[in-house]
């Protein structure tokens, strides 16, 4: 095998592990701003403004479906050179698709079924599916605006207020069948509350979320070497985690994962700040006192 075809199959390869992320909605952060305030009083409010992307309504969900058309493969000398084709390698090649596409048309009807039943509903190969989700997540309370920046991308602009007497997810999306978790705030007896923002990670190893990133980010590496050897299609553009996490309090602050600890305000305040990017390995993470 020459070493554009190991490219093409090891992106093949990667594109068939990370089949069970694509039809599972896989939804991570891109560039954004998000901060959590918690008070002695019980109350509390939250606020996630930026960028959220949805894997299965972006391109990159659609690459392992063949297209409906033919289209032959590149062919190479011995030193790796493009050349042309010959007819009898055309003619297998088009053998080979023509066998294949009552396959090709199951699968296609699987996927789309079997995703739309993780996304409420909402079918990702109907054009309108975008304009579907973005009425869907304004139906929920908090998302104050949703604008559908196209291939999966969405500029949000999110937030509650309340008393902290349950715990708090971010997102949670009505009728899909899980959302990666953004931000939680787990309420413990006594008054504590547990803070983690596995969303805001990369390379956390208990963070699902961070492991797919990390894989999707070689899968992007991946197709810009095939494109380059291929001249193929381009690869979807998946954001890079970009953002800032802060939680600011008036209890105690039992534990942090900061770099710098608590910032103390002359009010007595405390906050808790998190630069994230690309490189962020642990998850923002805190253990707050809020008895009086």
């Amino acid at each position: 095998m020459n070493a554009p075809s190991r490219i093409r199959s090891a992106a093949v390869a990667v594109l068939a592990s990370m089949s069970l992320l694509l039809t599972g909605c896989f939804v991570s952060p891109g560039k954004f701003e998000s901060q959590l305030v918690l008070k002695k009083d019980g109350t509390f409010s939250f606020a996630y403004d930026g960028e959220i992307f949805f894997l299965g309504l972006s391109k990159l969900a659609q690459m392992g479906t063949a297209s409906e058309e033919f289209e032959a493969e590149t062919c190479y000398d011995d030193n790796f050179e493009v050349r042309e084709c010959s007819d009898a390698e055309l003619a297998e090649q088009r053998a080979e698709w023509d066998a294949q596409a009552g396959q090709r048309a199951e699968k296609a009807q699987k996927d789309a079924r079997e995703m739309a039943a993780l996304m409420g509903g909402i079918d990702p190969t109907d054009p309108e599916a975008s304009e579907e989700l973005r009425k869907l997540l304004l139906r929920h309370e908090g998302w104050k605006s949703v604008e559908d920046k196209g291939d999966g991308l969405f500029e949000v602009s999110y937030a509650i207020e309340g008393n902290l007497t349950h715990d708090m997810i971010f997102p949670v999306i009505d009728g899909f069948a899980s959302a990666n978790v953004f931000v939680q705030a787990i309420r413990r007896k006594g008054k504590v509350v547990r803070v983690n923002a596995p969303g805001f990670s990369a390379e956390n190893s208990s963070n699902p979320m961070g492991s797919m990133m990390g894989g999707m980010a070689g899968l992007a590496n991946l197709g810009n070497m095939s494109n380059k050897a291929d001249d193929g299609g381009e690869m979807p553009d998946i954001p890079p985690l970009d953002g800032s996490f802060r939680i600011i309090t008036d209890g105690e602050i039992l534990a942090n994962d900061t770099d710098e600890g608590a910032q103390v305000t002359p009010t007595g305040w405390k906050t808790l700040s998190w630069k994230i990017d690309p490189r962020t390995q642990a998850a923002p993470t805190a253990l707050i006192n809020l008895s009086n």
